[in-house]
């Protein structure tokens, strides 16, 4: 299973793209679940929160959801 690493700013980017879209988690979740994944509302809200890492295939997932590009989902996060 392959996991991206998350930095502060991820969780923040993913916060304001869902609520850009005008979803809550729960209806995120719920989306996501229609399009595949297993991805419950805690568990995005971990993501949210950057407790927990996300799936590449869940990334994918939202970025069809959001209709935005995968370069939305790292703005912000600066290389070391």
């Amino acid at each position: 299973m392959t996991m991206i690493l998350q930095d502060a700013n991820f969780g923040k980017n993913l916060l304001k793209l869902r609520k850009a879209s005008g979803l809550s988690q729960y209806e995120l979740a719920a989306k996501m679940q229609l399009m595949g994944s297993n991805m419950s509302r805690s568990t995005y809200a971990k993501i949210e929160l950057g407790e927990r890492n996300i799936k590449v295939t869940d990334l994918v997932v939202l970025q069809k959801i959001f209709k935005v590009d995968f370069a939305d989902f790292f703005e912000d996060i600066g290389i070391l």
